[in-house]
């Protein structure tokens, strides 16, 4: 049984080298990282604003996940729009294939009528991927009784130095808002950056993304006016026939927020923040309900950290977004 298994992970290793086709890296904190959702946020808050992330997913396995994201983004009145800039690193397996993304993004905000505006963004970025050759293994270093003994000969072992592959990036996406309801559309990796090593052809596949929310006030008329909301959300992902349908919602009392999530039926997501107006901290863990049981995969667990500075340059009819900070 131990041999049978170690020949799936050559086998998806070699695999990997020769036809790489993956999808992008899933945060639960889906507004934590709002430029990593849909470039239309950027700008999206006027002011200044950092976002840190971070994800450890399935931590009990020993190949698992772990993804770093940052990004800064700000509304400026003199180009009716956001600049923002992103970078993200993924790490698979203890640094067997890393990813670097990084992007200048630019969104537009046109005021449709006196409620309701949308924002239009488009980035432009650089995609930067390598493929550790040494921590692989091969069919042909196995001995049927002894285990992996022998060097490999395939041409993938023998080379030196690491496989990489580099392409250029672009994305766009845009958002529709009122005061207590939006909706937004974005597709990333519009120019099919090529991931392949060797002397593959394969590429990244678009990922497609929808989602909506509103906020739901609550307590009018009393002391918790304008303190206790309920923010329904649904989120959809399509990546080369690949799924992920993201349902839940927030309950926010001033500065704390509680979120539950279900995703694809095989995670249940809980998530706990803090929001000062201009400090944010959250914490998520997503609790594996799939046949990989949660405590094989070790759940998956999520950190962010959001700065938001003051400024001058708001201009006084500048509409925010109603969506949720985790």
């Amino acid at each position: 049984m131990k041999n049978v298994k170690k020949f799936v992970v050559i086998f998806a290793s070699i695999f990997a080298i020769h036809t790489a086709v993956a999808q992008d890296p899933t945060f639960s904190q889906f507004y934590a990282n709002p430029l990593y959702l849909n470039p239309a946020f950027a700008g999206s808050h006027g002011c200044p604003r950092f976002n840190l992330n971070y994800r450890n997913e399935w931590p009990n396995l020993s190949g698992n996940y772990k993804t770093y994201s940052a990004s800064y983004d700000q509304h400026f009145k003199n180009i009716s729009g956001g600049i923002g800039f992103i970078a993200m690193h993924d790490n698979q397996g203890v640094g067997t294939i890393e990813t670097t993304t990084i992007g200048l993004i630019y969104s537009y905000q046109l005021k449709v009528t006196r409620k309701f505006s949308v924002r239009f963004g488009a980035k432009a970025g650089y995609f930067f991927k390598t493929l550790d050759n040494s921590k692989l293994t091969f069919n042909d270093m196995i001995d049927p009784r002894k285990g992996f003994i022998y060097s490999s000969k395939d041409p993938a072992a023998m080379q030196s130095e690491p496989f990489s592959s580099n392409s250029f990036d672009a994305g766009a996406g845009v958002l529709g808002f009122s005061k207590s309801f939006f909706f937004g559309f974005s597709a990333h990796h519009l120019t099919r950056p090529k991931e392949s090593f060797l002397n593959g052809n394969a590429t990244i596949p678009i990922r497609f993304t929808g989602h909506m929310g509103a906020e739901i006030r609550l307590g009018s008329k009393s002391k918790f006016e304008n303190q206790t909301s309920i923010m329904p959300n649904i989120i959809y992902q399509y990546q080369n026939g690949f799924q992920e349908i993201n349902i839940g919602t927030y309950v926010r009392y001033s500065s704390f927020t509680f979120g539950a999530w279900l995703r694809n039926k095989d995670a249940f997501i809980l998530s706990l923040g803090i929001n000062t107006g201009s400090f944010r901290i959250g914490y998520s863990y997503d609790i594996t309900v799939s046949k990989l049981n949660n405590r094989d995969s070790g759940g998956s667990h999520e950190v962010s950290l959001g700065l938001n500075l003051n400024c001058k340059s708001k201009p006084k009819a500048f509409k925010t977004i109603s969506c949720p900070s985790f």
